[in-house]
C-alpha cells in the first residue's frame, strides 16, 4: 500500500512556476529583491498547480510519543513531561499555541506514541503503543510499527486535505526525542554522533557525554542500514519521527506545501527524502535548530533556513514562524502594483 502511495509523487507544475516567476518580474522592485520569498512563492505555484498560490487554510501536525531511550539518563526531564505536554496544547498555553494564534493556524495533536491514557475528546489517538523500546539495548521498535507510523502521518495529511488544508507544518513532543534524532541524523549523514549531538533540554557535562555514549551505543547494537531508511527509523528511531515522515511524504502525495520546523523534524524529512527523493520539493525549512545535528541534516536536505534565532523548543514553533514569512511572500505577490500600474519602465537586467 505505502508503494502504491509513493508512486503518486509527481514533479511540481513548471508552467505555474514559470506563471508565478513572470508575474514577480513584473512586480514595481528590482528583479529578485525579495530573494527567498520570491523563491517560496515560485514553489508554493509548483505545488498548487496555478499561478495564484494560496496558504489560507493552516495547520501544524504535532506527533507526540515517549521513547524507551529515556530510562538510560539521557534528558533532564523525566519520561511523564512528554504526557503533561501534550495535554497542555490542548489548552491552548504551549508556545506552538501562541505561535499559530498568530498566524490563524490550527494544530492537530497526534498521541502516536504517549506512554499514558490521554483525553482524547480533542488529541488524535493513533498510538502505535506506550513508547518505543529501549534503542540502547535493541531496535526501538519493529519494521511494521515504522510503516504502521509513516503510514498514520500519510493519512492524517489525506484527512487533512479533504478538509481544505493548503499549508502544513510539522511538530513533536517526546521526552528523549533529540536522543532518536541525533542517531538517525549520524546514520544517515555519515555525521560522527559527537557532532550531531546537544545538551537537549539542558543536561550536565557528565550526563551530556552519557547521551553521546548510549547513542553510539544504540548505533553499535543496531547497526542500521543507512541504505535503507526505514530500518533506521525502526532500529533508532521514534513514533513521533515515523508519523512526521509520514507527514512529508503524504505533503507530497497530496500536493500540499509543508513547513519543516527543527532538528528533529528536519531528520523526519531527511527520512522522508531518502524513502522518496521527490518529496523534497514540496518542503519548506523554517528555522535553523541550535541543536548541533541540524545543520548536518539541513546541508543533506540541501537546505538553508529561513531564519536563524538560535531556537530549539520543539513543538512546530519554527514552522509557525515560518507561515508568517510565506504569508508576507504570498501578500507582496498578489498585492503589490506592477510596472505598468506605477508607470514605471520595467527593470531590465544589465549584461
Amino acid at each position: 500500500m505505502l508503494d502504491d502511495l509513493l508512486g503518486k509523487i509527481g514533479p511540481l507544475d513548471k508552467a505555474s512556476m514559470e506563471a508565478a516567476q513572470t508575474r514577480l518580474d513584473s512586480l514595481t522592485k528590482p528583479l529578485g529583491s525579495l530573494g527567498k520569498l520570491e523563491e517560496i512563492v515560485v514553489k508554493l505555484s509548483g505545488i498548487n498547480g496555478c499561478s495564484t498560490p494560496r496558504a489560507d487554510n493552516k495547520a501544524v501536525v504535532i506527533m507526540c510519543a515517549d521513547n524507551g531511550v529515556v530510562e538510560e539518563g539521557v534528558s533532564s526531564c523525566p519520561k511523564s513531561v512528554t504526557a503533561s505536554v501534550t495535554n497542555n496544547f490542548t489548552r491552548g498555553i504551549t508556545g506552538i499555541n501562541v505561535f499559530t494564534r498568530l498566524t490563524g493556524a490550527r494544530t492537530v495533536i497526534v498521541d502516536i506514541g504517549v506512554d499514558a491514557d490521554l483525553e482524547y475528546s480533542v488529541i488524535l489517538n493513533r498510538k502505535i503503543r506506550k513508547g518505543t523500546w529501549n534503542m540502547a539495548k535493541g531496535p526501538a521498535m519493529t519494521r511494521d510499527e515504522a510503516i504502521v507510523g509513516i503510514q498514520t502521518g500519510i493519512d492524517i495529511i489525506r484527512d487533512l486535505k479533504a478538509e481544505g488544508v493548503n499549508l502544513l507544518g510539522t511538530g513533536e513532543m517526546g521526552i528523549g526525542n533529540t536522543s532518536t534524532s541525533s542517531a538517525i541524523s549520524a546514520v544517515l549523514t555519515g555525521s560522527p554522533v559527537e557532532d550531531v549531538v546537544g545538551i537537549g533540554s539542558g543536561l550536565s557535562k557528565m550526563a551530556f557525554q552519557n547521551k553521546i555514549e548510549v547513542i553510539k551505543r544504540a548505533i553499535d547494537v543496531n547497526k542500521p542500514n543507512p541504505d535503507d531508511p526505514i530500518d533506521v527509523l525502526a532500529k533508532v528511531g521514534g513514533f513521533d519521527i515515523a508519523g512526521l515522515t509520514g507527514c512529508f511524504l503524504g505533503a507530497a502525495i497530496y500536493r500540499i506545501p509543508i513547513v519543516i520546523d527543527g532538528f528533529i523534524s528536519a531528520v523526519a524529512a531527511l527520512l522522508a527524502v531518502r524513502i522518496h527523493p521527490g518529496v523534497r520539493d514540496y518542503m519548506l525549512p523554517s528555522h535553523g535548530s541550535a541543536e548541533p545535528g541540524s545543520k548536518a541534516v539541513m546541508k543533506a536536505l540541501n537546505m538553508e533556513p529561513m531564519l536563524n534565532l538560535n531556537m530549539r523548543l520543539g513543538e512546530g514553533t519554527g514552522a509557525a514562524l515560518g507561515f508568517q514569512l510565506i504569508d508576507a511572500a504570498i501578500a507582496a505577490y498578489t498585492q503589490m502594483g506592477t510596472f505598468d500600474d506605477a508607470n514605471i519602465e520595467q527593470y531590465v537586467p544589465q549584461e
